[in-house]
């Protein structure tokens, strides 16, 4: 997949540790935003981004700035009100939208005085969502690549693997009521809903903090059966030592106590973290 990407485009990936298709599948989004509900334009906000679905009631009025810039308007209504819509340098889009036809559009709205504007908008004619009318995902900044570049190269590398590995025991996800791998990848990436996505995100958290139990109780087995620790005799009673205490242990420091008394006489090395809450004297044992 990354092969038929341009050299300049696998560059910036490649900054970003992104050299396979994995790696791409698995450079999750940052955050997401909610293009999927339309609302009125009186509705908008000054200084929220929102979305809303209108028709173009006049065409794109192209405008000379100073420098040789220009600058694009259009005026687009819904049955509430109407909104003023601004682009700069963007010429073309005289050829995109069309008298009397509907489009969506998402962007950050300044209602002031009763005149409602927007600029700079993402849009989509009536029938697509590329770019709103779902959750779109927004991906850690990769120099050079926009948003939309991004989504596209990972939407190309999800269609490239159609089926992903499952990496958890099917007891364990039936159990757990847990996602497959293969919805769960593409539900963190282009989630049908919210709840979708909280489902995604608590497959791919369980199989992460599994695996690093795994990993560490690897571990810790192996610093057991690899190192011998210091051996201290039989004859020193535990006993000795409670019975001199201010105070009176309860059976829980008991039996604590007990089990690092019996770690002490074996020949394996002890690692633990005594843990108690306020007042507890772990202190002062």
């Amino acid at each position: 997949m990354l092969k038929e990407l341009d050299l300049l485009k696998q560059s910036f990936l490649k900054n970003y540790g992104i050299k396979t298709v994995e790696d791409l599948i698995m450079h999750f989004p940052r955050d997401y935003e909610d293009r999927s509900k339309p609302r009125n334009i009186e509705d908008l906000t000054d200084g929220e981004e929102g979305l809303i679905k209108a028709i173009c009631v006049s065409r794109i009025n192209n405008i000379r700035i100073k420098n040789g810039k220009t600058m694009q308007k259009l005026i687009v209504r819904d049955e509430t009100s109407q909104c003023e819509i601004t682009w700069f340098n963007q010429p073309y889009l005289r050829e995109v939208f069309k008298l009397g036809e509907s489009y969506f559009f998402y962007g950050k709205a300044s209602v002031k005085f009763g005149r409602i504007d927007m600029t700079s908008p993402v849009y989509d004619s009536e029938n697509t969502k590329k770019n709103t009318g779902r959750i779109i995902p927004l991906y850690p900044s990769t120099y050079g690549l926009s948003q939309n570049t991004i989504r596209t190269i990972i939407g190309n590398g999800l269609n490239s693997v159609k089926n992903i590995e499952e990496t958890l025991p099917q007891n364990i996800i039936k159990e757990k009521k847990l996602m497959d791998i293969n919805s769960a990848i593409n539900q963190i990436h282009f989630p049908d809903d919210f709840d979708s996505f909280k489902r995604a995100r608590t497959r791919l958290a369980f199989e992460e903090l599994l695996s690093m139990q795994l990993a560490l109780y690897s571990l810790k087995n192996q610093y057991k059966k690899d190192e011998e620790g210091i051996t201290f005799s039989k004859d020193a009673k535990m006993s000795d030592v409670i019975f001199d205490l201010p105070f009176k242990l309860t059976k829980a420091q008991t039996r604590v106590l007990e089990e690092i008394d019996r770690d002490m006489e074996g020949k394996k090395t002890m690692n633990r973290l005594l843990q108690g809450d306020v007042g507890s004297r772990k202190n002062n044992s």
